[in-house]
């Protein structure tokens, strides 16, 4: 069972949805009580960071995620979900989560012609092998919406990159964490593999 974190972020339903297609059981909570007995996490958003995390700390869900976290449960973040798992953002000044070190950062492209927020299907670079990742292909592409990308601290949490004006880290991971800046839910067969693979995820890195 796979619990899917809800903290009115908004794609929760979506990412059930994709789920229920791969044949795999999940439940959408709020409670952090319900996460203490999960046995893999998804910790998905849209949004804004500060408004989230706000949710996140009224709720208890900020604890019950770094409890999980600690405890070793395999936990996947998604976009938001992704950004807010970083030691801080430039979206807030609020303190982020910090289960994996770094800072979210704003896109500020120098040519005018690449938009913020970045929209669109993006090739997904995998730097090296996570079980997450094992059927990537070169040329796979993925969905990505968002205005701000994870940076970690240390280039070993990179687990796979995009481009966008600059080289980003697409999908950012340590231990039993990995986290995906785009949308699995919405990048179609590639999203879903990735998803499936998570479903039978140990937690553990190689």
């Amino acid at each position: 069972m796979i619990h899917i974190v809800d903290y009115d972020a908004g794609n929760q339903t979506s990412v059930k949805r994709a789920l229920d297609h791969l044949g795999v059981a999940s439940i959408i909570t709020s409670d952090p009580e319900e996460l203490a007995r999960a046995e893999r996490i998804i910790f998905p958003g849209v949004g804004h960071a500060h408004s989230a995390l706000d949710t996140l700390h009224e709720r208890g869900l900020d604890e019950a995620l770094k409890s999980a976290g600690a405890r070793g449960i395999p936990i996947l973040g998604i976009c938001v979900g992704c950004q807010i798992l970083l030691t801080g953002s430039e979206e807030t000044d609020l303190p982020c989560l910090d289960l994996i070190g770094g800072r979210c950062l704003r896109f500020r492209p120098e040519d005018p012609a690449l938009k913020v927020p970045h929209m669109g299907w993006n090739e997904l670079r995998a730097g090296h092998g996570h079980p997450v990742l094992r059927h990537l292909r070169p040329g796979d592409e993925v969905y990505f919406v968002h205005s701000y990308y994870p940076a970690p601290g240390d280039a070993r949490d990179v687990l796979a990159t995009s481009r966008y004006g600059v080289e980003f880290a697409a999908v950012i991971g340590r231990e039993n964490i990995v986290a995906t800046q785009f949308h699995v839910e919405k990048s179609g067969p590639v999203g879903l593999k990735i998803l499936g693979e998570f479903a039978r995820w140990d937690g553990k890195a190689c």
